[in-house]
């Protein structure tokens, strides 16, 4: 294993490529090393760690025994740790750095990945998830003291160290206190006769989204009762990842209409993203796809803001950001309306890095995503996060229906106002890293050696930006402004017709992802069009760039 998305991530089981006591006790014992180099106070201020439910099943192999070890190795160096007595929501960990001024956090999580994978996700003290050079020294020192210590195998230490902490009460008091900064219409929720389901994948997320409700006004939320309690397995679902859409999220569409409900909200397992479904006149669904969710977001953040900020508030200190494979739908917003928009590499390290930066320069950030249904609204947890989430979609579901407008009706008129922004994300499963290499470098070298392509059938390509390389032919040097990543692939191609289309690899998954979006103007957008224009390029995209036949590429949906 190595360090990915700001840690770790892989099955449970034995061997120094999977998640078990011993990569988990290798892991902290080199983190210590690095932080105690970094924090000459680490032992007074201490590490956060936190775990989900998964693995509960065996208890040689579960979220808490992890998080037990993990802290066992802090302890026997005379760290004061910070151990959650319970479950929870992924945010929890970073939010609880932060509030805490500790040097770091450990959250035990693989977030919506299948049951039998788990992680070790890795914050600064900055609240932030771990970007380089962090996670680069991490693995030297892990390297350097891979022969576990004694007292590390200790995983009851916890129990009776006078070092340990459990922040539980604390840290959800503050959150749920700090949530009401997000409320701005507590009298229409506590009227609205709006219905709302939630179901949380049989994760962490059900107590904590109840409580949030409460906090905004509203009547609680109609629990998925199969799927509110913590449950390893994944029992009732096919895989626990609610943007996969309607066919994952069946049992809590059929509760919605059963009792009347018009929207369901569906946190992930480790309830740090969030899918969102509405019901239409038609009787049929629409699950909103990550970056529909993010022009509704980021069009309510920004009119949140608008009606309450203080005279002589300033647009230009106002940021929005997202990644580069999401929709530009923020920008378009940000165009018009005179704040800022900014976007990052793919993962939400990056963000929460970035708007950290943003913040300590005295700037207002409202609203950041990635189109993989992560989204952060306010700031504060610098981390994607599902639970706060859920109740502003609420309160935005509530105000519109007070007005006799949906959640889709509005989403509509955002993109009149702003253009339409039609994209579409899916993958494809590849467990060969060979053939992903391969692939990748058939593109750089395309019927020349060191020559990308000029067409993709009978499409023109105007420009290309290789972020793996540092390449980008839009700019006069042709150097990348993008961070090179060398560790992953990722190749986005701007082709003459104003398609967008990104070819990247997943950091926790074994998947090849495209991206593609395509963008209309303010009032003069044709839907239609665009929709099958991107089809169009899809389509050739896919045959002739990733070849999935010729490579055994597994779509999504086989």
């Amino acid at each position: 294993m190595s360090f990915g998305t700001a840690g770790l991530r892989s099955s449970m089981g034995a061997g120094f490529s999977h998640i078990n006591d011993l990569t988990v006790i290798q892991s902290t014992q080199g983190m210590y090393h690095y932080l105690q180099r970094c924090f000459p106070d680490l032992r007074t201020r201490g590490v956060v760690v936190g775990y989900d439910t998964r693995g509960q099943a065996t208890s040689a192999s579960s979220s808490v025994r992890f998080a037990k070890l993990t802290a066992a190795v802090l302890l026997s160096k005379g760290v004061s740790i910070f151990l959650f007595s319970k479950y929870v929501p992924t945010p929890f960990v970073p939010y609880a750095v932060q509030k805490l001024g500790a040097v770091a956090g450990v959250m035990i999580t693989a977030s919506h990945n299948r049951k039998e994978d788990n992680g070790y996700k890795v914050y600064w003290e900055n609240g932030a998830q771990i970007t380089s050079p962090h996670d680069k020294e991490i693995v030297k020192c892990i390297e350097q003291s891979s022969e576990p210590w004694g007292d590390s195998w200790q995983e009851n230490l916890s129990d009776s160290s006078p070092l340990t902490k459990d922040p539980l009460g604390e840290i959800t008091r503050c959150y749920m206190e700090d949530l009401k900064s997000l409320c701005f219409h507590r009298h229409i929720n506590m009227k609205t006769a709006l219905k709302f389901v939630h179901t949380s994948f049989h994760g962490v997320g059900h107590d904590y989204v109840q409580a949030a409700f409460k906090v905004f006004g509203f009547a609680p939320p109609i629990p998925v009762p199969e799927q509110m309690d913590p449950d390893p397995e994944f029992s009732t679902v096919k895989c626990p990842n609610p943007e996969e859409g309607e066919c994952v999220l069946e049992l809590s569409l059929r509760l919605a209409k059963k009792e009347g409900a018009r929207v369901v909200v569906a946190t992930d397992p480790d309830a740090d993203r969030l899918a969102v479904a509405e019901l239409q006149d038609t009787g049929h669904w629409k699950v909103f796809t990550g970056n529909e969710m993010a022009a509704l977001l980021g069009w309510w953040m920004f009119c949140c803001w608008e009606r309450t900020c203080t005279n002589g508030a300033d647009r230009r200190d106002v940021y929005m950001l997202a990644t580069t494979v999401s929709s530009s739908i923020l920008k378009a917003i940000a165009t018009k309306e005179g704040f800022h928009f900014e976007d990052t590499l793919p993962g939400f390290k990056w963000i929460g890095n970035r708007v950290k930066i943003l913040l300590d320069e005295g700037k207002t950030v409202l609203f950041a995503f990635e189109e993989s249904i992560g989204f952060m609204c306010g700031t504060s947890v610098l981390e994607k996060d599902g639970v706060s989430t859920a109740v502003v979609v609420a309160e935005m579901a509530a105000f519109l229906d007070s007005n006799n407008v949906t959640l889709a009706q509005q989403l509509d008129k955002i993109y009149e106002t702003y253009g339409y922004h039609i994209s579409k994300t899916s993958y494809f499963t590849c467990y060969d890293p060979g053939t992903i290499r391969r692939i990748f470098e058939r593109l750089r070298n395309y019927k020349s050696p060191k020559k990308y392509p000029e067409f993709c059938g009978p499409y023109g390509i105007l420009h290309i930006r290789d972020v793996t390389t540092g390449y980008d032919s839009s700019q006069p040097n042709k150097k990348s402004v993008l961070l090179v990543t060398k560790n992953s692939q990722m190749v986005t191609f701007t082709f003459q017709n104003g398609c967008v289309a990104t070819l990247r690899t997943s950091g926790t998954e074994p998947k090849i992802k495209y991206y593609a979006e395509m963008c209309g103007t303010p009032g003069r957008s044709d839907k239609s069009f665009l929709e099958e224009e991107l089809k169009k390029v899809i389509d050739v995209l896919v045959k002739d760039f990733l070849e999935p036949s010729e490579n055994g590429l597994i779509w999504r949906c086989a």
